[in-house]
């Protein structure tokens, strides 16, 4: 493997061209954030489908009122 100038902790895969963390701390704190994110997306799509779950029975109950 061949270290990424200016970096000590990266390097490139002579095969692939791949950059290679060797910072398992660093790489750590990364899986943690891709999680934390995941889980917002998450969390905003079940929160977007409440909210439409919610229309769809204001929308019935004022067709109710209505009749």
């Amino acid at each position: 493997m061949i270290r990424v100038d200016g970096y000590s902790h990266l390097y490139r895969d002579e095969k692939s061209g791949a950059i290679i963390n060797s910072d398992s701390i660093e790489y750590s704190n990364r899986l943690k954030t891709i999680s934390s994110i995941k889980n917002e997306k998450s969390e905003l799509n079940r929160m977007k489908s409440e909210i439409d779950e919610l229309k769809a029975l204001l929308k019935k109950l004022l067709e109710k009122s209505t009749d």
